[in-house]
């Protein structure tokens, strides 16, 4: 079985044949590079993603010529889905504060037309609107923006989403991204988000034929509410996600997909539910009752139920936004059909990193390594000798770790390796 480091070193070598789905990251964290390109391979399409090096991370920005040229180099014969801030200003965290002007901004978008009439290949692209108060420019990105929306407008783009980023209590992002979507032409979509829109991209491009979901809450009171990090109602971003990824949301009747979201409530009930969904058809599963942090009580009761191996896909590693738009979209895939192994080995990957270390693993090592010491040999020693007692993992196939790092060198998010077997 191919491991995901070495599947993603094949594809960034370009070592498979041309007609690949390319890749542009927002930055090289495993949320925004790794997952949504294994969530792309799903059933064995080949899929070019940008190597990590040449990808922004929390103090470098990405060249943006080091990206064009790569993306030139590539054999076409696919789409194109990108991260526009990754070229624009080096990556999100780039995107703001950079001192770039609206011109220069759209000088480095500027090679994204040439690829179009070049290629002649569809381009599915996504921007940000930056979190309040770290933007320095919210004017500059604004009107970048309004510029993407005219190239969307003329064809440059299959597709272009925006999303905003991180919405506390005042930021002006959601109004923003309401204003925008007011003149915007139908392939444009605006929702909350941000790490997850590459993988809602690529499921819009590689599994285009139109599916029905229904979404279940487990507090289906509070998830009227607004939620943090969003600045609109539970439900609002879940249709929000549903659609970005190609699904009609249907209340009532037969679905393609059930997308159960744990947003509070008793979780050994929660579940029971799940299993009993199971039984009647496809069922995501988006854990959303804390940020950053899967309920470990849910996930241990369904794992004594042996259900998590028969999920279409989790999440609960991010913002609501995050998991609700991964599962969907990892679910979208399945439902075209997709390698069984390949499909396990992702479903451990997300049980590995979604519920193992952000609930249990994450704080273990705060706990044993001051935050300044992790990006050094002993904090990468720390991390493996505990990593150890969670593993073996066993879904359909029983799962051993085999390598894991900090790439950003904080505890925030890891990278990791499984071997798979049976």
């Amino acid at each position: 079985m191919l491991k995901p480091a070495l599947f993603l070193s094949l594809l960034s070598a370009g070592l498979f044949h041309a007609g690949a789905q390319t890749f542009i990251p927002l930055d090289s964290r495993p949320a925004t590079r790794v997952l949504p390109a294994l969530i792309a391979g799903l059933n064995g399409r080949e899929v070019r993603v940008v190597p990590a090096e040449l990808l922004g991370n929390a103090t470098r920005g990405a060249d943006p010529a080091a990206l064009t040229a790569w993306l030139n180099a590539q054999p076409v014969g696919g789409p194109l889905v990108v991260a526009l801030d990754a070229l624009a200003y080096g990556g999100l965290v780039q995107s703001r504060t950079s001192p770039l002007t609206t011109d220069e901004a759209l000088a480095r978008l500027a090679p994204l037309r040439d690829w179009k009439t070049r290629t002649g290949q569809p381009i599915y692209a996504f921007i940000t609107l930056p979190r309040q108060p770290d933007a320095t420019n919210r004017e500059r990105n604004l009107e970048v923006t309004r510029r993407m929306v005219d190239w969307a407008r003329e064809g440059v783009f299959a597709e272009l989403h925006i999303a905003w980023d991180d919405a506390l209590p005042g930021s002006p992002a959601p109004a923003e991204g309401a204003a925008l979507a007011q003149n915007a032409p139908a392939n444009v979509r605006v929702y909350p988000g941000a790490d997850e829109v590459l993988s809602l991209l690529a499921a819009r491009a590689l599994a285009p034929a139109p599916k029905t979901v229904r979404v279940e809450y487990s507090n289906p009171k509070a998830a009227e509410g607004v939620i943090r990090y969003e600045g609109i109602p539970l439900t609002q971003s879940a249709r929000n996600h549903a659609e970005a990824s190609g699904y009609s949301v249907v209340s009532s009747g037969a679905a393609d997909l059930t997308l159960y979201v744990f947003n509070g409530g008793d979780p050994r009930r929660a579940a029971v539910r799940i299993s009993a969904l199971l039984r009647a058809g496809p069922v995501a599963v988006a854990d959303v009752e804390k940020v950053n942090l899967g309920n470990t009580r849910l996930w241990s009761d369904l794992a004594v139920l042996r259900q998590p191996a028969n999920l279409r896909s989790l999440a609960a590693w991010g913002t609501p936004g995050n998991n609700m738009g991964t599962a969907l979209a990892h679910a979208k895939l399945t439902l075209s059909g997709v390698d069984a192994v390949r499909q396990d080995t992702l479903l451990a990957r997300e049980y590995a990193n979604d519920i193992i270390y952000s609930a249990d693993l994450r704080a273990a090592l705060r706990k044993a390594v001051p935050e300044n010491q992790l990006n050094t040999p002993q904090g990468q020693a720390a991390l493996l000798k505990l990593a150890a007692d969670y593993f073996p993992l066993r879904l359909g196939q029983t799962y051993t770790l085999s390598d894991a790092e900090l790439p950003w060198g904080r505890s925030f998010e890891w990278n990791f390796d499984l071997k798979g077997g049976w």
